[in-house]
C-alpha cells in the first residue's frame, strides 16, 4: 500500500500528526504496536488527562537546545488545544498552577483524536508491530504485522521508554540512529528520587508530604514533597528530578512561608515552649519530631544559644539530600533527552539530513515540566509536522 505519510506511535503527537496531515488531504497511515491508542493519555491525570497548561512557555522545557521549542510551541498553543476540546464538547476544569484536567475520562481526548483522524480518513493500524523500516529513492518502505506500506514521508512517534508496562520503547532512539540522527543521553524525568546512606532514616515517614522549595542547581520549584519508602517524590521532587543529575544535591525549604529569623522571633515570643513543638505546628508531627531528632535540639528555646537556633533556621531552609538515583523509567513520567534537535527543523520537526523523515513528541529531546507541558509539546510537534507533510 502507498501513502502519503506513515506515522509511527498512536501516542499524543502521533495521533495530533496523523489528524491535521489527513485533514490536509495526505493520504495517512497510522501504526502502533498497542491494541488501542493514546494509552499514556489515559493513565495521565488519575484518569483524567491534565491535557495542557494555560502557562505553557519555553521557558519551561528542557534541551539542549532551549530555542528549539519555541516556533511549534508559538504557533500552536494551549488555546488552540483548548479549542478543539471545546468544539468537541469535552467539559473541563482547571486546577492549580495552570493545569487543565477534564472533568469526565481521558477516553474523551483520546475519543476527540481518533474522531479527528476518522474526519480526514486516516487508516489506524493497531497490534501490528513494526518489523523493519527501509530508505530508498526517497521512499519509506514500513514491514509491520504481515504488511508493508510504503510513502515519500516517515514520523517517528514513539516516545521514549517511560512506563515500559505500558509498552514503551526505545525504538525511537534505534531508528533515529539507523538514518544518521544524533541521539542526547535519554534519562528518567519527573521521577521519584531514592534516598540511601543515614538519609535511610527518613524512609521511616513514608506517606509524609508537606509544601516545601526543592532545589538543584539554578532551578527550584514550590510544590508538595513526599516521602515514601524508597526516598522523595511529590510534585515537587518530580519537577526537580528532571534538573537533577547523578551525584549532584538537592537543597529541602521545610518552611517556605516562614520570613528570616523566625525562630529567633519565636523565642523571643515563647521562651518556655519547646523547639519540636514549635516545628510541630508548621509541619506534619512526625516530620517535625525526625527533623528535630537531627537536629538535636531539645528543650526550651529560652535555654538555646541564639546561634543554634540560627543554624537550625538555615538547615530548615536548605536541608541538603545526597539522592543515590532515581526509581527508573519504570516510574519516570517522561523521558529527559532524546533524538538531538540539531538535526531536526524547529518549524517543520524534518530532519535536515534525510528529507522525509520526521521526529515528534517525547522521543525527541524536548521535556516539559509536569502538568501538561509534556501534552501541549505532543500536540505543538505533531501539528508543526502535520502541517508540513
Amino acid at each position: 500500500m502507498t501513502y502519503d505519510a506513515i506515522i509511527l506511535g498512536a501516542g499524543g503527537a502521533g495521533l495530533m500528526c496523523a489528524a491535521v496531515a489527513s485533514q490536509r488531504g495526505r493520504r495517512v497511515l497510522l501504526i502502533d504496536h498497542a491494541d488501542q491508542p493514546g494509552k499514556k493519555i489515559l493513565i495521565s491525570g488519575g484518569g483524567r488527562c491534565n491535557f495542557t497548561n494555560i502557562h505553557t512557555a519555553p521557558d519551561r522545557y528542557l534541551s539542549a537546545n532551549p530555542h528549539f521549542a519555541k516556533s511549534a510551541l508559538s504557533r500552536y498553543a494551549a488555546r488552540d488545544f483548548i479549542d478543539l476540546v471545546d468544539r468537541h464538547r469535552i467539559a473541563w476544569h482547571e486546577k492549580t498552577l495552570g493545569q487543565l484536567f477534564c472533568d469526565g475520562s481521558a477516553r474523551q481526548i483520546v475519543a476527540m483524536l481518533m474522531e479527528e483522524c476518522a474526519k480526514g480518513a486516516a487508516r489506524v493500524s493497531l497490534g501490528r508491530q513494526v518489523r523493519d523500516v527501509e530508505h530508498a529513492d526517497g521512499h519509506f518502505r514500513v514491514r509491520y504485522g504481515d504488511e508493508i506500506a510504503v510513502a515519500p514521508a516517515l514520523v517517528v512517534a514513539t516516545g521514549g521508554p517511560s512506563i515500559p508496562k505500558m509498552g514503551a520503547t526505545d525504538f525511537a532512539y534505534d531508528l533515529a540512529r539507523k538514518f544518521g540522527l544524533k541521539v542526547v543521553e535519554p534519562r528518567p524525568a519527573l521521577v521519584p528520587l531514592t534516598l540511601g546512606g543515614d538519609e535511610v532514616l527518613f524512609r521511616e515517614l513514608s506517606g509524609v508530604a508537606t509544601q516545601v522549595v526543592a532545589r538543584t542547581g539554578k532551578a527550584e520549584f514550590r510544590e508538595a514533597a513526599l516521602f515514601t519508602h524508597k526516598g522523595l517524590s511529590g510534585p515537587a521532587i518530580l519537577q526537580i528530578s528532571s534538573y537533577w543529575r547523578h551525584g549532584d544535591e538537592i537543597g529541602i525549604d521545610f518552611l517556605p512561608s516562614c520570613g528570616r529569623n523566625w525562630l529567633l522571633g519565636a523565642k523571643r515570643a515563647r521562651p518556655r515552649s519547646h523547639f519540636h513543638t514549635i516545628l510541630g505546628e508548621l509541619l506534619p508531627g512526625r516530620l517535625a519530631e525526625a527533623l528535630t531528632k537531627r537536629l538535636g535540639l531539645w528543650g526550651e528555646l529560652a535555654n538555646m544559644p541564639d546561634r543554634k537556633l540560627e543554624e537550625a533556621e538555615r538547615r530548615l531552609a536548605d536541608w541538603s539530600f545526597a539522592p543515590k538515583g532515581t526509581e527508573g523509567f519504570a516510574k519516570a513520567e517522561v523521558t529527559a533527552g532524546g533524538i538531538s534537535t540539531d538535526g531536526l527543523s524547529s518549524q517543520t520537526m524534518e530532519a535536515k539530513s534525510v528529507p522525509g523523515l520526521y521526529a515528534v513528541g517525547e522521543g525527541v529531546d524536548v521535556t516539559g515540566w509536569l502538568g501538561g507541558y509534556n501534552f501541549q509539546w505532543a500536540w505543538a510537534s505533531g501539528w508543526a509536522a502535520g502541517q508540513s507533510l
